[in-house]
């Protein structure tokens, strides 16, 4: 039976009286308009929900690490279970295994297919569900030696118990690829986790003593499975963050956190500090995930430099606080922008408009593209 999309947004309780955040919807009459206009249930495209439900693998050249448990290869062609030999680029990692059972969730118009397994955490003993997406350079042959960037899509919201950037309305993964073709993109893997433990609090993304270890989960758990299962760089050049409100804080958080693990973020609405309740009673905790703290010992330390491409929409307001971190912080190896979306408003719609204007060609930038085989 085909499975209609989930939600992308559900509304984003209130964190704190200093917020202004606005809660995030997709409206049942948008999705009822576009059931009944063109026609009635014709005007959903077959092709969207065609295969969901079945199990996929990423990758005709990642059956060399684990078996996939008779998973159909997104490729069909007849050397699909021969491994590739790494290029000649020590950075490129191939796929260690063992390979998550993947069960297709969407497909779009270009044949690419969205993904979710279940997650159990090695290093956070959390355990949730991730989504997935590889674009097509991905099963390129001329690419099969080669590792992909990866960007960590984060949602607003309650970030639990899906990822919206899962739902191919909001058009994430189309706006890589137009930007593979225009050349302002680079063809992301996107590795798109739950955010949080429950709906009932906001975790900040961080260990917060007594709770699920969410920091672990994100900075550990998750480049630990994208190692698993896709061909990934070693080092920081191919791996950033991307997201809305509370996900824009926990990357750019992880950012300043881990500048040895990950380069860049775009961080869409931007928080900058850590706020929620469950911090209570644990102020040094605190202290040390919060980014402005941590961007100032980067700054001290000399550290690695590192990209905060911040995106705000002229609706929701919020620039203040960007231009204020950016005059505190954007300086050393913390490099800060900003971009206006003229129009835009609190929501993954308007923040994709931005993306395409101006965020993935920044992040694009400062990462390694693959490289296509040489012979």
């Amino acid at each position: 039976m085909h499975q209609y999309p989930q939600q992308p947004f559900s509304g984003e309780p209130e964190r704190a009286p200093k917020r202004s955040r606005r809660a995030i919807w997709i409206s049942a009459g948008v999705a009822c308009a576009l059931v009944l206009g063109g026609g009635g249930f014709a005007a959903w495209k077959y092709e969207w929900f065609s295969g969901n439900g079945e199990a996929v693998s990423f990758g005709k050249n990642n059956q060399g690490a684990a078996s996939d448990g008779g998973a159909k290869s997104r490729s069909k062609s007849p050397d699909a279970a021969a491994p590739a030999t790494p290029s000649g680029d020590p950075d490129v990692l191939l796929p260690s295994g063992p390979k998550a059972a993947f069960k297709q969730t969407a497909k779009l118009d270009d044949g690419t297919v969205i993904a979710k397994t279940r997650l159990a955490g090695a290093k956070s003993g959390f355990e949730g569900d991730v989504w997935v997406w590889a674009p097509k350079e991905y099963d390129d042959p001329k690419y099969a030696k080669s590792a992909f960037p990866v960007l960590i899509a984060l949602p607003g919201g309650n970030g639990y118990p899906a990822n919206y950037w899962s739902d191919r309305s909001l058009g994430l993964q189309k706006a890589v690829s137009e930007g593979v073709k225009a050349g302002t993109s680079l063809p992301f893997i996107l590795v798109m986790p739950v955010l949080n433990p429950d709906a009932k609090y906001y975790y900040d993304g961080s260990d917060i003593p007594g709770q699920p270890k969410m920091g672990t989960w994100i900075s550990e758990d998750i480049p630990d499975f994208a190692r698993a299962n896709f061909r990934t760089y070693k080092s920081r050049d191919g791996w950033a963050f991307m997201g809305n409100s509370s996900g824009a804080f926990v990357g750019l958080k992880h950012v300043m956190q881990h500048p040895d693990k990950f380069k860049a973020v775009i961080a869409n609405g931007g928080e900058i500090v850590p706020d929620s309740p469950l911090w209570k009673g644990h102020q040094a905790d605190m202290d040390a995930n919060n980014p402005e703290k941590l961007a100032q010992k980067l700054i001290d330390t000399k550290g690695p430099e590192v990209l905060v491409a911040f995106q705000y929409g002229t609706k929701e307001g919020g620039r203040a606080r960007l231009d204020k971190f950016q005059q505190q912080f954007g300086k050393g190896p913390v490099k800060v922008t900003i971009h206006e979306i003229v129009g835009g408003d609190h929501n993954g719609w308007d923040y994709v408009r931005g993306m395409k204007e101006s965020a993935l060609a920044e992040v694009s930038k400062v990462l390694k593209a693959p490289k296509p085989d040489a012979g």
